[in-house]
């Protein structure tokens, strides 16, 4: 699978999780999760390209307590590195 579908499936699975995604100019600075006002969001930089974005996206997938419950594709799920919920 590229790393353009992967991007979407992460960003996809972001939503499940309930995050707001913010892709905006932060001209190479990175961007990152937050959580403000009760509600969690993650800011991608579209200066970084799309692996680097990806990285990101995962690592907030990653460090999301709840990851294991998400509904994603097996290949998604061997990158994220969580099992399948039962």
């Amino acid at each position: 699978m590229n790393s353009v579908e992967l991007l979407r499936q992460t960003l996809e699975a972001l939503g499940q999780l309930g995050y707001s995604v913010r892709q905006e100019w932060l001209d190479g600075q990175g961007g990152g999760a937050c959580q403000f006002a009760g509600k969690k969001w993650i800011f991608l930089d579209l200066a970084w390209n799309v692996e680097e974005q990806l990285d990101q996206v995962i690592e907030v997938l990653r460090s999301d307590p709840n990851a294991d419950q998400l509904c994603v594709s097996d290949d998604l799920r061997k990158l994220l590195g969580v099992r399948k919920a039962a």
